[in-house]
């Protein structure tokens, strides 16, 4: 099979073409040049994608005995994955620019040249699985006989786990993919085969930072693009208790930088409640208000089989919706394309009541007439067990049940759960 390995210059990827040679496969390595401004791209840090990474991939290909080449996917890291980051923000949403790298970049754009280019798959060092098995054919399949569907399951590494990252892909796209590490159960195991293959990055520390971000400064980054926009935080009651030079550099659950004038009345620690880009405002409350027992989820896909197997109506799962969350038990159903209404009927939030009202909106998505309209197919999620902290509008929410993934889809809209339950 000829596979196209994606190699970033980091150790996970080395290793993964590593094994997708020794398993046989007619293997050509390449790296993505995400930015023709490599400087924008730290150097020495504990990101990505610089000209260091460029050339510890090259060596790596090297070692292997493989071709290697660099593609130049800068234009279209810009105008989607950049591009998003910055309008996500602008409009009061948390955006995760690694699930959409993943969305647009190597399952949309790296994944087509393969394919346009002859290659059977594309191998990338993440941690996740691909579970093939037969399933019953439904009363629609023509032959009536068994049918294989491909599943995407967690890395039994918990810590390392990219399945939550991976799932925006969809059964079509990952179909194609290989995850060559999807069986290691700790990052000491793959540094240690990389080490034995004579890798030289075995030892390389791993990329946590947005790659485009220089340092880590997100709202530095923000305001070179987007300009400083000076505005009021106030507190759930409308008060200004502060202020800031632009209500997009905020996210839902933000504790630090909020400088706000003075401590609150009772002492206790405020958090960011709500971003209103239509006023430039930020809202600040207790961390109570930041607890959601509902979710509509919009632009909504879901895996081979599941609806199917399910019946019509709700059905209980688990769902993730940070990188490194603990998944919660929770009752989900798909639902047609509109969710702006989504949930308002079981929860009496039909439209955004105060920051601090039980069953009130979590703003950003529209619910102020602000943000983005909400788009379909959509999914709709109960949470039935305690409440999460900090949903945003923006962020991607993943359906599991046990290890498999079954769907996925970003945050529209969340309502407060009331403060007993």
């Amino acid at each position: 099979m000829r596979v196209l390995a994606a190699m970033s210059g980091g150790v996970d990827s080395a290793v993964a073409a590593a094994l997708a040679v020794e398993a046989g496969h007619d293997v050509v390595g390449v790296h993505m040049a995400l930015s023709r401004n490599r400087d924008q791209f730290r150097s020495g840090s504990r990101g990505c994608c610089s000209i260091e990474d460029a050339g510890d991939a090259r060596r790596a290909a090297d070692v292997l005995g493989i071709p290697y080449y660099v593609w130049d996917l800068s234009e279209r890291f810009e105008d989607t994955v950049v591009a998003d980051f910055l309008s996500e923000y602008e409009a009061g949403r948390t955006p995760n620019p690694c699930v959409r790298c993943n969305e647009h970049i190597k399952f949309e754009a790296l994944l087509d040249k393969a394919t346009a280019l002859g290659f059977d798959a594309v191998a990338t060092g993440h941690y996740a699985q691909i579970v093939t098995r037969e399933v019953a054919a439904s009363g629609t399949e023509a032959d009536g006989g068994p049918r294989t569907v491909r599943e995407l399951h967690r890395s039994p590494n918990d810590a390392k786990d990219q399945s939550y990252v991976l799932a925006v892909a969809g059964p079509d796209r990952l179909a194609r993919a290989m995850f060559p590490l999807g069986a290691f159960a700790s990052k000491d195991e793959v540094r240690a085969e990389a080490a034995r293959r004579g890798l030289s990055v075995s030892a390389k520390p791993d990329s946590y930072d947005i790659c485009f971000v220089a340092d880590g400064d997100t709202r530095g980054f923000l305001q070179s693009r987007l300009g400083s926009r000076p505005g009021e935080v106030v507190d759930v009651d409308g008060e200004v208790v502060g202020a800031h030079d632009g209500a997009y550099a905020f996210t839902v659950g933000q504790r630090r930088g909020l400088a706000l004038g003075r401590p609150a009345a009772d002492g206790r620690a405020r958090y960011v409640v709500d971003v209103q880009p239509a006023t430039n405002t930020v809202v600040v409350g207790p961390a109570e208000l930041l607890s959601v027992d509902r979710i509509a989820g919009e632009k909504a896909l879901w895996f081979d089989g599941v609806l199917e197997h399910e019946p019509d109506g709700w059905f209980d799962a688990e769902v993730q919706v940070r990188a490194h969350g603990a998944p919660v038990p929770a009752r989900v159903r798909a639902v047609g394309g509109d969710v702006s209404g989504a949930g308002a009927a079981d929860a009496g939030a039909a439209g955004g009541g105060a920051p601090g009202a039980e069953g009130s909106v979590v703003e950003g998505s529209g619910a102020d007439g602000s943000g983005a309209d909400a788009v379909g197919p959509a999914m709709e999620i109960e949470l039935t067990g305690t409440p999460l902290r900090g949903v945003a509008p923006g962020q991607s929410v993943v359906v599991y049940r046990g290890t498999r993934v079954l769907g996925q889809a970003t945050v529209a809209r969340a309502w407060r759960a009331p403060a007993e339950r």
